[in-house]
C-alpha cells in the first residue's frame, strides 16, 4: 500500500469501512494525498488489510459522496480537487447536518431556512 499507513483496530466499536474512510479522508486534509494521486485499486486496499472487497468499496464510496475522491472506470480512484481541509470539513458538516434534518422530518426549506438563519447569526 505504499505510504498510506492504514490501520485497523480490531477493538473499535464502529465498521471497519468507516476506519479506512476517516484514515483516508485525514490523509486528503493533511496534504499527505493530493489532488490527482491515485488510491490503490479496492481488491489491493482490501487485500493488503485482510478485508472484504464490499467494505473497502463502501469506504470508497463514501469517500466519493463526500467529494474527497473521484472514480473512474478506466481511471481508478483518485483524489478530487478542493479536498482542503476547511471545505472537506464543511461538506461533512452539511452531510452530517443533512442527515440529521432528514431523521427529523424536516423538509428540504426548513432545513435550509435553518442553514440561513445560522449563517445570519454567524455573520454578526
Amino acid at each position: 500500500m505504499g505510504d498510506l499507513r492504514i490501520t485497523l483496530d480490531p477493538d473499535a466499536s464502529g465498521p471497519s469501512y468507516e476506519q479506512v474512510r476517516a484514515q483516508l479522508a485525514a490523509l486528503i486534509e493533511q496534504g499527505v494525498l493530493a489532488e490527482g494521486d491515485h488510491l490503490p485499486t479496492v481488491r489491493a486496499m482490501a487485500g493488503d488489510l485482510g478485508l472484504a472487497v464490499n467494505t473497502v468499496a463502501r469506504a470508497y464510496k463514501e469517500l466519493e459522496t463526500e467529494g474527497l475522491v473521484t472514480t473512474g472506470r478506466r481511471a481508478g480512484t483518485v483524489v478530487a480537487g478542493g479536498g482542503h481541509a476547511t471545505d472537506t470539513a464543511l461538506r461533512r458538516s452539511a452531510v452530517a447536518f443533512a442527515a440529521d434534518a432528514t431523521r427529523a422530518g424536516l423538509s428540504e426549506a426548513a432545513a435550509l431556512d435553518l442553514v440561513r438563519a445560522a449563517l445570519r447569526e454567524a455573520r454578526t
